[in-house]
């Protein structure tokens, strides 16, 4: 094991950098070829979430959050996307649940609940 303590190995970004350090076993191309397998097999997940949900081009997403702070009117938060990519490779492409997990995430390390986004005009979840 190295002297390279866990706190250090935050700095890092990834978690096979982290694991490439900590092993000491993993070589630079076996890092990388990993990585390429799981942007890969993210890029199909997403691809197939897209395909589950239906949702036709231009749809918009609208997504809304509460906090209650002691107050006889809670602070809203309200987010509204659209996305829509035009003939992008698949590694490419940016899918709306992707958007959405992304906006979720941020809204949450302000403070925010998990948001929940719907489909419009067809009230569907999106996540």
């Amino acid at each position: 094991m190295t002297s390279i303590s866990r706190r250090s190995l935050l700095g890092y970004s990834g978690t096979t950098a982290a694991g490439a350090m900590i092993g000491g076993t993993v070589s630079a191309p076996q890092a990388q070829a990993a990585q390429a397998q799981a942007a890969q097999a993210e890029t199909a997940q997403a691809e197939t979430e897209t395909a589950a949900a239906d949702f036709p081009r231009g749809t918009l997403f609208d997504g809304v959050a509460s906090l209650n702070a002691d107050r006889d009117m809670p602070y809203e938060l309200q987010i509204k996307f659209s996305v829509t990519t035009e003939e992008a490779p698949a590694a490419n492409a940016i899918t709306p649940q992707e958007i959405a997990r992304l906006l979720s995430d941020f809204a949450v390390s302000k403070g925010w609940p998990p948001v929940t986004f719907y489909g419009t005009p067809a009230p569907a979840p999106l996540n």
